[in-house]
């Protein structure tokens, strides 16, 4: 079975997206930029699933030593999960693909940032308790 994370940073008030990216995109602050460099390092060397907007984000560098693979609503979790076995898979995206997947996801990596601003896509309290429970 693999181990699968997420890992994503929320504004102030648990604010996640806007117009379909990061409300924070671009912005060249410390506490920004350390939070993109900190991604690509702890994802190294592991698997990324992602729907296909993020996946089409993510840098071309990336591809070079990490599995990313894109996926789709008609892709079961526990399929998708199955073809990386031992694996560390890290959940990507946003809210809906968060919503498809918190079930399956171990761990959570949440880094607040110093972000105030307006957004349409919010953070989930109720994910990080949507374990699948023990048999």
């Amino acid at each position: 079975m693999a181990d699968v994370r997420a890992m994503c940073a929320i504004g102030m008030r648990g604010q996640l997206g806007l117009n379909g990216r990061l409300p924070w995109e671009g912005n060249k602050g410390r506490e920004y930029v350390a939070d993109v460099a900190r991604f690509f390092d702890m994802t190294r060397g592991h698997v990324i699933i992602a729907g296909p907007r993020t996946v089409a984000s993510i840098p071309a560098f990336a591809y070079d030593d990490r599995t990313i693979c894109e996926i789709r609503s008609e892709n079961h979790p526990a399929d998708v999960l199955a073809w990386f076995p031992d694996r560390v898979v890290f959940v990507g995206g946003g809210p809906p693909v968060w919503e498809t997947y918190a079930p399956f996801i171990r761990h959570w990596d949440i880094t607040r940032l110093p972000y105030d601003g307006e957004a349409d896509r919010w953070f989930d309290p109720a994910w990080l308790v949507a374990a699948e429970k023990p048999e």
